[in-house]
Formats: C-alpha cells, structure tokens, sequence
C-alpha cells in the first residue's frame, strides 16, 4: 500500500471514529476538537462496554457507535450557527498537517511500550467473543490497571478495521492524522485561558516544541497512537480547554461534555485524570484569593474534572491494589530507586522527591517557561496568571516536597507520581510570560527573545535519555518556585495589568528549538526492528489459533503478542502489569529452567500449545511436530507427550 493510499486511508477511518463525538457534541451546542474528542470517546467507552457484557465483537462496537452518532443527527440538524473556532485555527491546522507528514518520515519502528499496545489492538480486531480478561497478555494473568479498561486501543482496533488496515500501520502512521488535532486542542486550551489569539498560538507552539522538536527525531509525537502520549497531547488540553471555556461561561452542556473528557482521560491513562486536577486545583485556589471571582464556575469545573475520573478510580481500586508499585515494599522502592536513577533525591526509604533537574530537562523552552513564571505576577487580574502561578506552586509543592511527594506515590506508584512534573504549565507560562516581557521592554522584546532562545539552546539542549544525568538546571527549578511564591505575594497588591501580544516574540524565542529539532528529524535509532522474521510471522498468523497459548523467551513472546492475536505464558516484565497474579519476575525464572532443562510440562503447566524457539540463543530441539522454521526461528505445536534432546541457553 503506496504511503499516500495509507495516509488517505488512516484519515477516512479515524473521521468516521470522531463522526460520532462531533455530531453529539453540535447537538448539546458545544463544538471544537476538544469536544469532538471527548465524545467520540465518551461513546466508544459505552459501545465497548457494552460488547464487553455482551460478549460481541469489534463489528458490534462499531454498529451502536455509528447508531449513537446517527441518532445525534437530527438535533444536529435542528441547530443554527454554531460555536467560533478561535482565531488562528486553519493556520494552525494547515502547520499540524505539516507536521504530521514530517512525522510520517521519521515513524520507524515501533519499540518500547508500543509492541505491548499493538498487542491489545490485534486481539481487540480478531477475537470474536470480546470481554476485559480475553485482552490479557497471560491466559491466568489479572488486568493492567492503567489499562484495564481498553478504550484507546478500541480506537486504534477501529481505525484499522474501518480502513482495512494492519494494526502496525495504524500504530506506527496515526501520529500523522493525529498531530493536527493535538495542536488545535492546544490552540483550543491557549484560547479558552488566555483569550487572546498571539497568547493561544504561542502556548499550542511551545507544547509541540516541548514535546516534538526539542528531543529530535519526532519525540514523543511519533508515539501519538499510544496511549499514554496521545492523553498527555491530545485529551489534557482538551480537558483543560473545556475547563476553561467552562469556568468563563458556565452552561450544562459544558459541564458535562468537560465531565466526558474527564472520564475519557481516566479511562485511557489513569494517573493523569488527577494530575491534570492538582495545576488546575491551585489555579481556582489563587484566582479566588486574588480577585473573588470565578469561586462557583471554578468548582463547578474542577468538579467535573475530579468527580467522573474519581468514579472510575472507585472501580479500577480492587486492580490497583493487586499491583506491587501501589503501597510499595522496601523491595518495591529500592527497585524503583535503581529503575530511575537520577529522577530521584532519595533521602531514605520513606523520604524521597523529584530532582528539580527533572523539571527543566526538556531542553530550552521549559527552562524559558521556568524562569516567566515570576512574571505572571504582572497580570495578576488575568485568568492565565492565576493557573501560571498556582499550577506552578501545587505541582512544585507534590514533587519538591518529600512527605507529599513520598505520601503521593504510594497511590499513584513512583513511575507515574515523577509524571506530574510534566503538568507544571511549561505553555501557558511560557506564553504569557512573553507577553508581560513585551509590555516592559516594548519593540527590545523581539530581537532580545531571539538572541535568549538562541543562547538557551546552546546551553541547555535538553536531557531526553531514560536515565536523567544532565537534566535541567536546577537553579531555573528553584526561580520559578521562588518568583512563583512572589507572585503569590505580590498579587494581592496588583491591580493594573500589564502585557500585550508578543505571538512574534514567542515565535522567535521558540525559533532555535524548531531548527535544532529540524536537523536530528530521522527515525529514532534507539527503536529497532523486530528480530521475528517475516516468515515466523506469517506463520503465527496462519498456523496459530486466535486466542491460542504460546510459549517462548520473554523478548521473543512481548513481540509475539504484537504480530498475531495469540496469549502468551512469558512476557517482557518491564511491559507488564507487576501484579500477584501475572508473576512477570516468576514467569521468566520459569523459562530460564525450561530452557535450561528442556522440560515441557512448564510450558505445558501454564496452558501452551504452542512453542516458539530461538535458535540463535537457546539450544533447544524438542521432539516435537515443527511447523515453521528458518535460520533463527523455529514454530512447534505443542502436543503429544514430546521431550526435548536439548536444553542450555545461548
């Protein structure tokens, strides 16, 4: 399939996804990207749900998704006018089509989490009799609490069935139709907060500079169709924009489609449903002290944000327990120290924060936003000013502080509590910050934001490896804390505004990230091809039953999932849900005795009937029937009461 065909394709069926969410969304009297998102999200969760009960397949979730949106149509149609998109908005659509075609060149490989992910998509398209246990990695394995429930990967089973295409290319091509999307659901949330259109512009820019250019090679955009990154660009702002919109002019049909996108957040990454309450909590809490103002609509909206997410928490809780990194052990923490060396200041077991390294380790654009946000106390009467500073000191507070930060992950675990770093409001600070610089040094600001983005470049490229060593400057951390706490102060006093458009000035500040992330736009080299050959896949998918078990080395069996809709005894422990009844450490020292031995009553214990060999790193040759083999990998049926003649890893 020629790339164009693909790309026409992924497009067509991801419109007919999001047809429903935007007809329910012009029906209430609510449009926009943020609220076409969320509804069509809304939506598929009760279609899935639904199948789930039922037992259906994906054919069922698609029938009562087009039905609910075909139902919407009429009071569609009954509506006159409708809502402005705001300013900018096809400039900003044309540049993400842009960027989603550069994306489409550096999409390389899949890697990471993505095999885990694509793995979910497959089964979720092949299996006929749907239910949340059938998507398991392990036939006798629990659900993955931040995934129990499988509503993106729903999305991504969707867009690959409407457009008859392999998941892979879906999860490997959608970051090119879903980068427009996530840069007018910034430009939506810039609107709503700052109501300017340079400001809006500015903040969508510095996201997507934060996040796709200032790592090069496409950064996280290029995993977009995942979804812990498509929540963190696409469904927070989203949130945040509704948020927003709602807080300004509180109507019923934005409380609910804000309380929508609340709960398709919670349901697609967990953690983030409350980290995106913590900035958004101490916005309410500032603006309230400041100005007396907005103490109705701003709860009403934080309501909508924490009470849906809070619902869903209740459910996910008996999952959430069952996992080790929840209310960890010593074993536990110590084991997360190591995991995330340098992202830690480890005082002792019990006492332990962020590094205020971690905050600006994106490179130039967060240690810009880090270093405005003392501005914000300029225009303490504007809304934007208010979320600067409280969502600055309440994530500083949860992270900086070890009792709260310590307290905070033993619900949210450590891998996902060092996350809410990144909802410090690097955009929003960034943007309006550069307008308060404006109005003090007037046409100076221009010329003086091009040569402090180039020199902040030069200095601080950005840390973007697994393991922080460089990161960002501390000093830049404790300036936004400390100018965050002035701000604080000095907002009771002020009561004149002072800011004007700086959209150019952004723009120039920003201009040095952009071209540096420009000249590294390849595909990652870190994410490499799969090591299963073309042939071992075709077999898999041809040989092997949907739903079969099959039996392997952990690196082999967590790409195996990926390529055909088959469950495994073995997986990757670092990709699966560490919890009692999935055993991931338990299940690889078991394969290390099988392949040690030979002994096929383990693959059999678990309920394989399938094996998959190695041969260039296990010495394995059991009497078996052998369906597939090439030079590295061999495919056994497992069955029969066979032995093996071999046994020793290589």
């Amino acid at each position: 399939m020629s790339g164009v065909l693909l790309y026409v394709r992924l497009a067509a069926a991801t419109a007919v996804v999001l047809a429903p969410g935007w007809a329910i969304a012009r029906a209430i009297g609510v449009s926009g990207v943020a609220a076409t998102l969320s509804w069509s999200l809304g939506a598929l969760f009760a279609a899935l749900a639904v199948t789930f009960a039922v037992s259906g397949s994906l054919t069922l979730t698609l029938v009562l998704l087009l039905a609910v949106g075909a139902a919407a149509v009429p009071f569609v149609l009954r509506r006159r006018g409708r809502e402005p998109w705001p300013p900018h908005a096809a400039v900003a659509a044309a540049l993400g089509v842009l960027l989603g075609i550069l994306l489409w060149q550096v999409a390389g490989e899949i890697g990471g989490d993505g095999f885990f992910h694509l793995g979910r998509a497959r089964k979720l398209l092949a299996l006929d009799d749907l239910s949340l246990d059938a998507l398991n990695e392990f036939p006798d394995g629990s659900l993955h609490p931040g995934y129990a429930f499988p509503l993106w990967h729903g999305v991504l089973a969707l867009v690959a069935k409407i457009g008859g295409i392999d998941p892979t290319d879906v999860v490997l091509h959608l970051p090119s139709v879903l980068a427009p999307l996530a840069v007018l659901a910034w430009l939506e949330a810039g609107w709503a907060l700052f109501r300017r259109a340079g400001a809006a512009a500015g903040a969508a820019a510095t996201a997507v500079a934060l996040i796709a250019f200032a790592p090069g090679h496409g950064g996280a955009y290029t995993a977009l169709a995942l979804p812990a990154t498509t929540s963190r660009q696409l469904l927070v702002p989203a949130a945040l924009a509704l948020a927003f919109a709602l807080v300004r002019r509180p109507t019923p049909a934005l409380v609910v489609t804000t309380a929508v996108a609340s709960l398709a957040l919670a349901v697609t990454h967990p953690s983030y449903a409350p980290f995106v309450c913590v900035p958004f909590a101490g916005f309410l809490l500032v603006r309230v002290a400041w100005t007396r103002r907005d103490l109705r609509s701003g709860a009403l909206a934080l309501g909508a944000l924490a009470l849906p997410a809070f619902a869903f928490f209740v459910w996910l809780l008996p999952i959430v327990r069952d996992t080790a990194a929840v209310s960890p052990d010593e074993d536990e923490r110590l084991r997360a120290f190591r995991l995330y060396e340098g992202q830690l200041d480890v005082r002792s077991v019990d006492s332990f924060s962020v590094v205020p390294d971690l905050f600006g380790r994106t490179g130039a654009a967060a240690v810009a936003a880090l270093l405005l946000v003392p501005l914000a106390a300029l225009a303490a009467r504007r809304r934007w000013s208010a979320y600067v500073v409280g969502g600055a000191l309440a994530v500083a507070a949860l992270t900086l502080v070890p009792v709260l930060f310590t307290a905070m992950t033993d619900v949210v675990s450590i891998s996902q509590g060092r996350r809410l770093v990144g909802f410090f409001p690097f955009p929003f600070a960034l943007a309006g910050g550069m307008g308060v610089l404006a109005a003090l040094l007037g046409p100076l600001v221009a010329p003086a934001a091009l040569v402090g983005g180039i020199v902040l470049q030069l200095v601080y490229e950005g840390d973007f490896e697994y393991r922080l060593t460089s990161g960002g400057p501390a000093w830049a951390t404790w300036v936004a804390v400390g100018g965050g706490i002035a701000a604080l102060a000095y907002g009771f006093l002020q009561r004149s505004t002072r800011e004007r458009s700086a959209g150019t000035a952004t723009a120039l500040l920003l201009l040095p990230v952009f071209v540096a992330g420009l000249f590294s736009w390849s595909p990652d080299p870190a994410r490499r091809p799969s090591p299963l050959s073309a042939g071992l896949v075709a077999a898999l998918r041809a040989e092997v039953p949907t739903g079969a078990v099959v039996y392997g080395d952990p690196e082999a069996s967590y790409r195996i999932a990926a390529a055909a809709p088959v469950s495994l005894c073995v997986s990757a422990p670092g990709h699966v849900a560490d919890t009692e009844q999935n055993r991931p450490r338990e299940r690889v020292a078991e394969f290390r005795v099988f392949a040690r031995t030979g002994d096929l009553a383990i693959p059999r214990a678990c309920g394989a009937t399938w094996l998959v060999v190695d041969g260039a790193r296990f010495d394995l040759e059991p009497r078996l029937p052998l369906v597939y083999a090439d030079a590295r990998w061999r495919l056994y049926r497992l069955s029969g009461t066979g032995s093996t003649s071999g046994g020793t890893s290589g």
